[in-house]
């Protein structure tokens, strides 16, 4: 359990930080795209992990723990998009914040496929 723990931690740590790293090198729009990619990237290397495991690709119990919950699990965020989400629609950009939830939800699930479709050929 303290194996998985920690595995689950630095994972954890660098997802933050490769997070932190990638929304401030972006520059601030109007429109969330950073949180977006961030999310759909994520939500892929998340989907591609899990059918390596069920696979039997990968093997490395923590190796997975560390990508999968740890990794992704901080590199993804659904309170970022839902921050982004309720700050479009104070400042009255209701239709784009309609947008960006169809297209999260819509790009996060075509990801959970591509990344699915992609582990097969691994």
């Amino acid at each position: 359990m303290l194996w998985n723990c920690l595995a689950v931690g630095a994972g954890g740590f660098i997802g933050s930080i490769l997070r932190y790293l990638i929304t401030a090198a972006m520059p601030h729009t109007s429109f969330p795209w950073v949180t977006l990619a961030i999310n759909v990237t994520g939500t892929f290397i998340l989907a591609a992990v899990a059918a390596l495991v069920l696979r039997g690709a990968m093997t490395d119990g923590h190796l997975s723990l560390m990508i999968r919950v740890g990794l992704c699990g901080g590199f993804t965020t659904i309170g970022a998009f839902s921050l982004d989400t309720m700050d479009m629609i104070q400042h009255g950009a209701y239709l784009g914040a309609a947008g960006y939830t169809v297209l999260t939800c819509v790009l996060c699930v075509a990801a959970v496929f591509a990344g699915s479709m992609v582990a097969r050929f691994v």
